[in-house]
């Protein structure tokens, strides 16, 4: 079997891989055993998702992002690399907003 190169492709989610043309057209036959056996490969042109290799069956994990954006619904994130969604943060009602601000800045 061809064994993929790192650099050419990005982990998106646990169980779908994206490849550029290039890369798809060099390993075209492990890619297809990889997608039999159930990942997903999202296949790149200058980095858009235009294409992708998967297993006939539906993922009982339900819609991913990447099927979305494989199926050109949504746009993927330009940016990774923003702090994940916390609790929000509650203040009292009798306190402003600009207060509160300082507070977390320190100040």
């Amino acid at each position: 079997m061809d064994q993929i190169d790192p650099s050419a492709k990005r982990e998106q989610a646990s169980s779908s891989t994206t490849v550029g043309a290039r890369e798809l057209r060099r390993s075209l036959s492990s890619l297809v055993h990889r997608a039999a056996k159930g990942e997903r490969i999202v296949v790149t042109l200058d980095g858009e998702p235009v294409a992708q290799l998967g297993p006939l069956e539906p993922s009982d994990k339900g819609v991913e992002l990447a099927d979305l954006a494989a199926a050109g619904l949504v746009e993927r994130p330009q940016r990774f690399d923003r702090p994940d969604a916390t609790d929000p943060l509650l203040g009292a009602a009798e306190v402003s907003l600009d207060r509160l601000v300082d507070r977390l800045r320190g100040r």
